[in-house]
């Protein structure tokens, strides 16, 4: 099912055509298709807007993401379509927390292969930033962090469980449709009684920033050549995707799949029979619209 209050990364948006496909998914069933086919435009946008791309820089960029979106439309759409065929299935029954922990598994082995296919141009990207680049990238870094915290980490808890719950709800409700007062109530007290640790997300996306600017000065200091950059990347990525294993983080990240899936459980069973038929729907709309998408459409 949906992995909610995820934070973002440059490493997850940057990379992952994913996220273009679950942006799809946000934005409801009747623009899907338009979104995934203004994918590249998108994402390109999006980096440019952390890079600020320069001269035949744009057009690489351009070329990489269309090659890498002709790839993705060909092999991985029909595999969501079937992903998403699977959870429709689940919700007609009685899922559990263990079908949710597969659920969430399942999307990480596609963000996963997604972006290993990406190295080589990950490696193209890497090999033409400049230091100046550098520096646009880790302002957006910033920027992006200070809202994170205004939003999610300062103020009274009160404050943060409402701004923590809000964001869940628009993602409930767009699966499910309105809650009543009575469901919300049910809802924002299973919200509240996750642990507040927007703080601990915070650490860990400023983490994988240092990761991927240290992978980026490292091969502009020493000019690597494209082989050793290739391998500066796929270091990165096994640290960005082993750190949910780490010894000095496996524990927090279980007990948030743990937390997280235990609250999708709770909207699950809280949603009346038409809410669910509601969901059902809407996602056999995503599934016809990957499967068109899959084939050209």
């Amino acid at each position: 099912m949906k992995n909610f209050s995820t934070p973002d990364s440059l490493f997850r948006r940057t990379f992952a055509l994913l996220a273009i496909a679950l942006l799809a998914l946000v934005a409801g069933c009747s623009t899907i298709r338009f979104t995934y086919n203004q994918g590249d435009t998108l994402l390109y946008w999006w980096l440019d807007s952390y890079v600020d791309f320069e001269g035949t820089q744009a057009d690489v960029a351009k070329r990489d993401i269309n090659k890498l979106f002709q790839w993705h439309r060909q092999t991985q759409l029909k595999d969501y379509a079937a992903l998403l065929g699977t959870f429709q299935r689940e919700l007609g029954g009685t899922p559990t927390q263990a079908v949710l922990i597969t659920g969430y598994r399942e999307m990480r082995v596609r963000g996963e292969r997604l972006a290993l296919h990406a190295v080589p141009e990950m490696t193209t990207l890497a090999m033409s930033i400049t230091p100046e680049q550098i520096g646009n990238i880790e302002s957006k870094f910033n920027k992006k962090n200070e809202e994170y915290r205004r939003k999610f980490v300062t103020g009274d808890a009160e404050k943060r469980q409402k701004a923590r719950y809000k964001k869940s709800m628009e993602q409930f409700e767009l699966w499910f449709g309105n809650f009543t007062s009575e469901q919300e109530t049910i809802m924002r007290r299973a919200s509240d009684a996750r642990p507040l640790d927007a703080h601990i997300w915070l650490e860990e996306r400023q983490w994988r920033q240092r990761r991927i600017l240290a992978m980026l000065r490292k091969v502009q200091l020493e000019k690597l050549n494209r082989e050793q950059t290739t391998a500066q990347v796929q270091a990165m990525l096994r640290d960005i995707f082993g750190r949910l294993e780490s010894p000095e983080r496996k524990s927090f990240y279980d007990n948030y799949i743990d937390q997280t899936t235990k609250y999708i459980l709770t909207a699950i069973r809280t949603a009346t029979p038409a809410q669910k038929a509601h969901a059902q729907q809407r996602m056999q709309g995503w599934i016809q619209d990957f499967q068109a998408l899959a084939a050209g459409k």
